[in-house]
């Protein structure tokens, strides 16, 4: 099958958001666009049966209007509706598996009230094996009044002490796709003996960012070499790894986080810093499963 960006549609005007940025993104990477609406009442298609008798009708005219629309944005895009009679998140998943990235759209709330995903998007990105991206309805408007130097640009965030391949392989494709700069981020909290009566030990912390800056730009090295034309600002932050990430998310056109694909039996399936930027951040957030 050819690569294509796949987006999940049900009706809402946050899906149509989704919709609407797959398709800038399916267009800027060369790639086919898949709208998919999965609803599992779906009925044999029927043969010369008036549209007010078709139950279908409905879940037609979604991807249909959805279709028209992206078409009408895209004209040089290749879009392709897809109906399914199965259950949302299933479908979604087996999708997933088969596209270079899965978008969904989620309800933004008021800033107060953070980010409010609903009962389909969390098990899809915790279980997708590829990049799923989540998508509030008014990103765009909200991006345009973001902080200069930042605005539009791509924040990928790395732990630093695990493979990252994945996550820099998205994040500077992303970037590079969209000619924008990538800022690298990476958060270490302060051990205890970095710790003072009067504060920090400034000895203990410089040497804490140096040990830290200098494996971020191992890290970044080879990726800086085969995208010669990304801009990249590595940055580190010596506090909780998600105040940093959810902090330089500020303005951004897209964060871009991981997501272990084997985790502890006990553990949450999505962890502590990919949560709160799904949760937090303001802009799209692209979550990348990785071993």
């Amino acid at each position: 099958m050819e690569p294509v960006v796949t987006v999940g549609l049900d009706g809402s005007p946050e899906s149509l958001g989704a919709a609407r940025w797959a398709a800038d993104e399916a267009d800027g990477r060369k790639l086919t666009l898949r709208v998919l609406h999965a609803w599992p009442l779906l009925a044999p298609e029927p043969t010369h049966l008036p549209s007010e008798m078709d139950q279908n009708y409905w879940a037609k005219r979604i991807v249909h209007n959805a279709k028209a629309e992206l078409q009408a944005r895209h004209p040089g895009l290749t879009i392709v509706g897809n109906l399914v009679a199965e259950d949302a998140q299933e479908a979604l998943l087996k999708a997933a598996a088969e596209s270079e990235m899965t978008v969904l759209g989620s309800r933004g709330m008021e800033p107060v009230e953070s980010y409010f995903l609903g009962d389909i998007s969390m098990p899809v990105v915790a279980r997708a094996e590829r990049p799923v991206v989540l998508v509030r309805a008014r990103t765009r408007e909200e991006g345009k009044s973001s902080a200069p130097g930042v605005a539009g640009g791509v924040v990928v965030a790395l732990k630093l002490h695990g493979p990252c391949d994945d996550l820099l392989a998205f994040a500077f494709t992303a970037a590079a796709a969209r000619g924008v700069p990538l800022q690298v981020v990476h958060g270490r909290s302060m051990p205890l003996h970095a710790h003072a009566p009067w504060g920090t030990d400034h000895d203990v912390t410089e040497k804490i960012r140096q040990d830290a800056q200098k494996l971020l730009s191992d890290v970044l090295r080879p990726w800086r070499e085969k995208f010669p034309s990304v801009g990249v600002t590595p940055g580190i932050g010596l506090e909780s790894p998600t105040k940093v990430v959810v902090r330089s998310a500020e303005g951004a056109g897209l964060l871009v986080v991981g997501r272990r694909r084997r985790r502890p039996a006990l553990a949450p399936p999505i962890g502590s810093v990919a949560t709160a930027a799904i949760h937090h951040a303001r802009c799209p957030v692209a979550v990348i499963p990785h071993d």
